[in-house]
């Protein structure tokens, strides 16, 4: 009577292992692989199977960012000035966000290319088709910034550091804010090329910095280009009347020739030799690395060096 229990549940054992044998061995790659995703700041969601080594990146921005997280690039964007990352000067340059150099870039074999919303929008086919993934990202601000180590840290699996670094630039932003009371300063943000220039207005990353640092953007109501909504065409005659106590340039490159074609073009006015920032010789050419372009993880830098150019001029007076 016994036997005739036991066999019964032998053979009903046998089947479920059986069963379950024939539902591991069917599992699809997505659910077994440990697949992940992110979304981009194009409401992109990328999927990976494990945390990409081989990234390219088209800004140097999102360069300092991948090396602050403790990863490394196979391809980096093509740039004028010094790099601060060691471990990036042999890296192989491909270019950057306003043109990809695709020969380059196919060499490099990335498994992801990071690269800017609106700038690279129009790559994506060709990236894709390379059989690399594209991340889109882009900072107008400190808070954008952040996100970007947040999302970086999210694909390559380094949350933590990504939250470390978050908090380091978080505090900066309330130290400077808890200590800083410049806004009697009045400043002309310019971002040149040569023959072209702009002032940029404060839903720019360069804007932001300066309201975090305390000063006053004098082209705040200025009228938003249409191509270009962070920025406003400059007006001289409404430039003299706020009369800024400083002129801050910024460029992407060749800083010093868009200084001396913005001086050219101001010679050319008598009225802006009244402005307090050329009386008092106070027209500075900011670091192309922290302002000319997103700095990445170095924005604290460049908070930094603002916070100290309107210190020193508050000592002068």
């Amino acid at each position: 009577m016994i036997s005739r229990v036991i066999l019964p549940l032998i053979t009903l054992i046998a089947l479920l292992t059986a069963c379950s044998e024939s539902a591991a061995n069917n599992i699809t790659p997505a659910a077994s692989e440990g697949l992940y995703s992110i979304d981009d700041f194009a409401e992109q969601t990328i999927t990976f199977q494990q945390a990409p080594e081989r990234i390219a990146a088209l800004s140097n921005g999102d360069m300092d960012i991948i090396y602050a997280l403790g990863g490394s690039l196979v391809g980096r964007p093509t740039t004028s000035f010094d790099l601060v990352i060691e471990e990036a000067k042999e890296v192989e340059q491909i270019g950057s966000t306003h043109e990809i150099d695709l020969e380059k870039l196919t060499y490099v074999q990335p498994d992801v290319v990071l690269g800017h919303t609106q700038m690279n929008a129009k790559d994506v086919p060709t990236i894709q088709g390379l059989g690399a993934q594209i991340v889109l990202t882009d900072a107008q601000s400190v808070d954008d910034i952040k996100e970007q180590v947040l999302l970086f840290g999210q694909m390559l699996q380094k949350e933590d550091e990504a939250s470390q670094i978050v908090e380091t630039i978080t505090h900066k932003v309330s130290e400077i804010q808890s200590v800083t009371h410049n806004e009697s300063v009045n400043v002309l943000l310019v971002y040149g090329a040569p023959g072209t220039y702009m002032a940029a207005l404060p839903n720019s990353l360069s804007g932001d910095l300066l309201d975090i640092a305390g000063a006053n953007n004098i082209a705040s109501d200025f009228d938003r280009l249409e191509a270009y909504p962070q920025y406003a065409q400059i007006n001289t005659e409404r430039v003299v009347e706020a009369n800024p106590d400083y002129i801050l340039i910024m460029s992407h490159g060749n800083s010093d020739e868009v200084k001396d074609g913005f001086l050219k073009e101001m010679e050319q006015n008598a009225a802006w030799s009244e402005i307090n920032a050329v009386k008092n010789n106070h027209i500075e050419l900011l670091p192309s690395d922290l302002f000319g372009t997103n700095p990445g993880t170095r924005v604290t830098e460049a908070l930094d060096l603002l916070v100290t150019l309107f210190e020193s001029a508050s000592d002068d007076s």
